[in-house]
């Protein structure tokens, strides 16, 4: 399996509305072949920062949804005006060994 983590961090104070985004968002992609399953995490000492993990069955499947029109579409539902700091975005990879 494959893992995906994407981080970013809200500076206009916008965080709870992007949460809210997330707890509302269209399910997109659960409807993605490969995909598994998706965790919205917010760290505690740092609640303006956002973490995605997705987990796919391959690093092929994540790629097909990152480059299509739905990934695209799925990021419209982000609340207007919102800024990010882009010295905190990334996007990291990973296996998945167990749990």
């Amino acid at each position: 399996m494959f893992v995906a983590l994407s981080k970013f961090a809200v500076v206009n104070g916008m965080e709870q509305e992007v949460k809210t985004a997330f707890e509302n968002r269209p399910h997109q992609v659960e409807k993605v072949s490969g995909f598994v399953r998706l965790d919205v995490i917010s760290p505690i000492d740092k609640p303006n920062e956002i973490w995605l993990i997705t987990y796919w069955l391959s690093q092929e499947s994540y790629n097909i949804w990152h480059r299509s029109a739905e990934y695209r579409k799925s990021h419209q539902a982000m609340p207007e005006g919102l800024k990010l700091d882009p010295s905190v975005t990334e996007i990291s990879f990973f296996e998945y060994v167990c749990s």
